[in-house]
């Protein structure tokens, strides 16, 4: 027993460390995200809700989670949790602009299904993106999540090789990755903005977009389109990042918990990813929409025609760190296999 010299009381050792010791506190985690609050339909959203439940069942922690882009845009919830001012976040593009390194997920056609990119992901590639991203920006990746496989819809011909998307006009993110991609196959980018993009198409602006499945859905593109070509051109992975220095102040017994939690996240966001795919696929073909799958022998024709362009700009980009294209090139060979 351990006895204050100014109290009149003994006090058992034990108690006296979990009152004083700051590890032992409970705290509150703040997580953020931009994507809707709902497990069942929002992958980002799902991730959220799923670290929640296994962090507080398993520690004292609190996690409140701010989706829906309360706290700010991708890039200030990354900016937020390099201050420590938010501790978790779930964001996708946003993390190649800290660590350019990220960037190398993008290059089209590397996957040939989401089941591959899991084997890299969960695999040494993913372990090695994580530790160099941590290091150039002292962001802990504790999971990797989906924000989904893009492909490409237009409104004037089903689209079978790159040579039908000749001369047609699409919108893209005003991301130099993906104006390349675009122009590599053929076809005409227009950078536009998300909030721009209904009448954009109505209006005859572009012809055509590039999208997941479920956001084609679920924000009625497919009114506006009737064609959609199941290219899968780029693999979009999510980021689920903890601020290191906030991480390491945790008790032992917590990390592992909030690794753990992390891991679990990322795969519960997969799952709701890919269900609401297959959910949107069958709803836009009920209500009409033409889908196409190209063949082997196309996609190849897709990819010869897409990936010199992106992979020389890239090399440009990266410099020093281009290295992580053959890095990924070859976990996606072993993969593959």
């Amino acid at each position: 027993m351990f006895k204050p010299s100014d109290a009149g009381m003994t006090v058992p050792l034990g108690a006296l460390v979990l009152a004083i010791s700051p590890l032992a506190q409970a705290e509150t985690i703040r997580f953020a995200h931009v994507d809707p609050d709902n497990w069942q339909s929002s992958k980002k959203g799902a991730a959220a809700h799923m670290f929640k439940n296994v962090v507080e069942s398993e520690t004292e922690h609190t996690v409140d989670i701010y989706p829906a882009a309360s706290l700010g845009d991708e890039d200030q919830l990354i900016q937020q949790a390099m201050d420590g001012t938010t501790q978790v976040v779930m964001v996708s593009g946003a993390m190649s602009k800290i660590c350019p390194a990220a960037g190398v997920l993008d290059i089209p056609y590397m996957f040939e299904t989401p089941l591959v990119a899991w084997e890299v992901l969960d695999g040494d590639f993913g372990d090695a993106l994580a530790e160099h991203c941590l290091e150039q920006t002292g962001l802990r990746t504790l999971g990797y999540g989906e924000t989904g496989v893009r492909h490409f819809t237009n409104s004037e011909l089903e689209i079978r090789t790159p040579e039908d998307m000749n001369g047609l006009k699409f919108r893209v993110q005003d991301i130099p990755l993906y104006v390349e991609m675009v122009e590599g196959l053929g076809a005409q980018p227009t950078p536009i903005a998300w909030s721009e993009l209904p009448t954009a198409l109505s209006t005859g602006v572009v012809d055509g977009q590039e999208n997941p499945v479920g956001t084609i859905y679920n924000n009625n593109l497919h009114e506006l389109q009737d064609y959609l070509t199941l290219d899968g051109h780029i693999y979009a992975a999510d980021f689920l990042v903890i601020n290191d220095a906030y991480f390491s102040g945790l008790s032992e017994a917590d990390r592992e918990v909030i690794q753990r939690a992390g891991v679990m996240a990322g795969m519960m966001g997969r799952s709701i990813q890919q269900f609401t795919t297959a959910q949107g696929l069958k709803a836009v073909q009920d209500e009409g929409m033409q889908v196409y799958s190209p063949t082997p022998e196309e996609l190849a024709q897709f990819r010869e025609q897409a990936q010199p362009p992106v992979i020389a700009w890239l090399e440009g980009d990266l410099g020093s760190d281009a290295e992580w294209i053959q890095r990924l090139q070859d976990a996606v060979a072993e993969a593959t296999e």
